[in-house]
């Protein structure tokens, strides 16, 4: 009798033992905190909803798949050649780089190899599914802004970033050269009719901005394929 309770007792242990590998073999890899794009330069994500977004505006200079994107500083060759291009607000790489990224053109936006492998710039679906979750295109602004008055112009209304997306008034570049509107507002590429979305500092509002053409320049958040 003590040697079937043993081997009864075996059975049940090796049992317990090849269902908690089995399991463990099925639990899903944990989400990551970063992603790394092809310069080397690593950006904190964020997951909202189902979906993980990078929580840094992107900062690289070449396509993902090694090919550099041209940084244009003077006026006349920003509105010339339909090529990915890239620039710093003010042509100032030292003060704004790190902090808001580069400012892309429309041609770099929709190339589909501007961001990391394995992520993609947004389309306005998936821009209007983070916003509808986040509560609407009338409120969803004070969610996404990152808080206080370091970068964002005073009163920065109603921002409590409490999304993570932590979005910075990174302005934009007009077709013709000019810069506008640090610090009073961010610009985001969303693929489909060279439209970005744009957040201010006096408001809790998102709204849409739309280039007239492919020359305009918007800072950048990946968000990773489904």
């Amino acid at each position: 009798m003590n040697k079937i309770i043993l081997t009864v007792f075996r059975l049940s242990l090796f049992a317990g033992l090849l269902i908690l590998a089995c399991c463990d073999k099925e639990e899903p890899e944990p989400e990551t905190t970063t992603v790394t794009d092809y310069d080397g330069n690593v950006y904190n994500t964020v997951k909202i909803f189902n979906r993980t977004w990078m929580a840094e505006n992107l900062r690289t200079s070449k396509l993902n798949n090694g090919t550099m994107i041209t940084l244009v500083s003077d006026d006349w060759n920003w509105d010339f050649l339909d090529e990915p291009k890239r620039c710093y607000y003010n042509n100032n790489g030292l003060a704004n780089r790190d902090v808001y990224g580069h400012l892309y053109n429309y041609f770099a936006a929709k190339s589909g190899i501007l961001c990391p492998a394995g992520w993609h710039v947004p389309t306005k679906e998936e821009w209007g599914t983070l916003i509808g979750y986040l509560g609407g295109y009338s409120s969803a602004g004070g969610k996404l802004k990152e808080s206080g008055t370091i970068h964002w112009i005073d009163p920065n209304t109603g921002a409590d970033n409490s999304s993570g997306f932590t979005a910075l008034p990174g302005g934009y570049r007009t077709s013709d050269g000019s810069f506008e509107q640090i610090g009073y507002a961010g610009f985001w590429w969303c693929i489909g009719n060279k439209e970005a979305l744009r957040l201010s500092y006096n408001s809790i509002s998102v709204s849409s901005h739309w280039f007239q053409d492919s020359y305009g320049g918007a800072s950048v958040r990946c968000v990773k394929d489904p």
